[in-house]
């Protein structure tokens, strides 16, 4: 039987440029023409948000904001490091990246043998924001290089399994529109290894269509509120992504091997939210769900509906309602984490590790 570890950490592009241009979102929410000056006026904005924003656009909250997150990422990457997985379930949002018009799969599996990423020297058009030829604080330049290696036996075992229980899954065994892995993939494993001691842990992804009505018309990335583009089909359902994280506990508990289940996300995001004009997160439920996931109240993730999932623009916490399925059927409860709101710097950070109860 084997053994699995829980574990959520964040993605967010955010983390790696300087502090002074880490609320760069707010400032383009800022100077869109069509967000009322009622929205942009600080007098109004709640008295955390104008601590944050200052007289310097964020950039002390910034690094005190990132000081803050490696706190997270170091305590998951040594928890990581002691559990000693055989490789790691990754579940991440595909924003527009390797999946395009040609085909949007709700869920899918990476059975890559390996990729090699340059995090700062690839780009991609139109599409969700990269760190390529940005400045980063590692000072790479765009010549680094990242070699992640995957699990292709695993991945074929965990999508057969799938399959004979009646859960449609894609899989794929080369990379698709994107050259190495989305940087919801990416990202994650860059900030696991903040100290940069090298990253030997295997990586199965599983990408989620978190987007899913705003992936194809917003290219995963949404632009001045005046673009209003058709929108697209739905993501899958949170219910449907928890059902998914419990059949993937229960294979990796059947399975011979050591497993990371891990989600790989912020939670909800201020450009995806619609009722704050697309400047603020929505911190009040964020802290609903945080306490629902402290409390061990699964329910309270599996009851909850993609309707409340758009409008709090929760977009990618599909990720972790993956992972609270998982730790449901697993009855792990959380053992550690950190809740990081924000009101300037684009959305709420969590970092949780899960153990048995």
């Amino acid at each position: 039987m084997g053994e699995v570890l829980g574990l959520g950490v964040t993605h967010s592009p955010l983390f790696p440029v300087p502090a002074e241009k880490m609320a760069f979102m707010l400032s383009k929410r800022l100077a869109d023409p069509d967000i009322p000056d009622s929205a942009k006026d600080q007098s109004k904005w709640p008295d955390a948000m104008r601590a944050e924003w200052a007289k310097d656009n964020g950039a002390a909250a910034g690094e005190k904001h990132r000081q803050e997150m490696i706190v997270g990422l170091r305590k998951a990457r040594q928890r990581l490091d002691e559990f000693k997985p055989d490789f790691i379930v990754m579940w991440g949002d595909d924003q527009y990246e390797n999946y395009r018009e040609d085909v949007i799969p709700p869920f899918s599996v990476l059975c890559y043998e390996q990729v090699t990423a340059r995090p700062w020297g690839q780009g991609r058009d139109g599409s969700a924001a990269t760190g390529a030829g940005k400045p980063n604080v590692w000072g790479e330049g765009p010549d680094f290089e990242i070699t992640i290696k995957g699990h292709r036996e695993a991945g074929k075992y965990i999508v057969e399994k799938l399959l004979e229980n009646e859960f449609d899954i894609a899989y794929s065994y080369e990379p698709l529109h994107h050259p190495s892995l989305s940087h919801a993939f990416l990202n994650a494993i860059l900030y696991l290894d903040y100290d940069r001691k090298g990253f030997p842990h295997r990586v199965l992804p599983m990408p989620i269509n978190c987007y899913g009505r705003e992936v194809i018309g917003y290219r995963g990335f949404a632009d001045n509120l005046g673009h209003k583009p058709p929108p697209d089909p739905p993501s899958p359902s949170p219910r449907r992504c928890f059902n998914l994280g419990a059949a993937v506990a229960r294979i990796c508990r059947e399975s011979p091997w050591r497993v990371a289940l891990m989600a790989s996300s912020s939670w909800s995001h201020s450009f995806l939210t619609k009722k704050t004009w697309r400047m603020v997160p929505d911190i009040e439920t964020d802290t609903r769900l945080y306490q629902a996931m402290l409390n061990g109240d699964y329910d309270f993730w599996r009851n909850f509906t993609l309707a409340q999932v758009e409008d709090c623009g929760g977009h990618e916490t599909l990720n972790w309602f993956t992972l609270m399925g998982a730790m449901n059927e697993l009855n792990h409860k959380c053992v550690w984490s950190d809740f990081l709101p924000t009101y300037i710097f684009n959305a709420t950070k969590v970092t949780a590790i899960f153990a048995p109860r």
